[in-house]
């Protein structure tokens, strides 16, 4: 039976990225995102978050719930890859800064905990799950509260997967990764004096996710793994 992984935010950059890679594996890949961004045309399975969801926790959890059910057809995964998110700015003192906490919460927090339902219901024994956390977020985001909020929320949410009691199979794996700079081509249009040697090939954190669902140098649960380059510093 082939291996199946769940990419939620399979239309962003490293999503896309992460359908590819393991499409290239010739596995099983269900890619979820918002309807605006459309479908993955390389996914099996593709489930598009409706517009009128957008605002709405619930509505999301429900229709997503709903899909994924039907489209694993009572069958594992061995994965649950979770890299949706985004970036908003704001201190104090900024007339958006609540507005862009919210875009904050529901771009990164809102599909890790779908992810983590995800994973209650459809992950295999063994299995991995990742979400996106920022190493910023390690310590106080002054400029970016909304976005450091967001991201301190995530590394809690894997810490508790990573618990006794979670609701997780005993013997599975949650991690966060907290790239530094990913080699991106918003990134190179945002910052186009940047070195950009120095900065991480979404192909090295693809590689990484093969090896970890395989159960090659994977860290252990609970870990948060900065990305730095071609590097990794695995953090409790």
């Amino acid at each position: 039976m082939s291996q199946r992984v769940i990419v939620y935010g399979g239309k962003g950059a490293l999503g896309s990225a992460t359908v590819s890679a393991f499409k290239k594996l010739k596995w099983w890949v269900l890619a979820i995102d918002l309807e605006k961004n459309g479908p993955h045309p390389e996914a099996d399975n593709r489930i598009l978050i409706k517009s009128q969801h957008v605002e709405s926790l619930i509505d999301q959890e429900r229709q997503v719930l709903q899909e994924a059910q039907e489209a694993l057809e009572g069958n594992k995964v061995d994965a649950i890859i979770c890299v949706a998110g985004g970036w908003a700015g704001g201190n104090a003192t900024s007339e958006d800064l609540v507005k862009n906490t919210d875009l904050m919460l529901k771009q990164s927090v809102w599909p890790s905990i779908i992810s983590t339902r995800l994973a209650g219901l459809h992950l295999s024994e063994d299995g991995l799950v990742v979400l996106t956390g920022a190493k910023p977020a390690l310590e106080g985001t002054p400029n970016m509260i909304g976005y450091g909020l967001a991201k301190a929320a995530t590394h809690q949410l894997v810490k508790s997967m990573a618990a006794k009691g979670s609701g997780l199979p005993s013997t599975s794996t949650t991690i966060a990764i907290l790239p530094i700079t990913l080699d991106t081509p918003m990134n190179r249009k945002w910052m186009p004096n940047a070195n950009h040697s120095e900065w991480t090939p979404l192909e090295y954190v693809t590689s990484l996710f093969e090896k970890w669902i395989r159960n090659q140098e994977r860290p252990k649960s609970g870990s948060l793994v900065i990305i730095d380059g071609e590097e990794t510093i695995v953090g409790d």
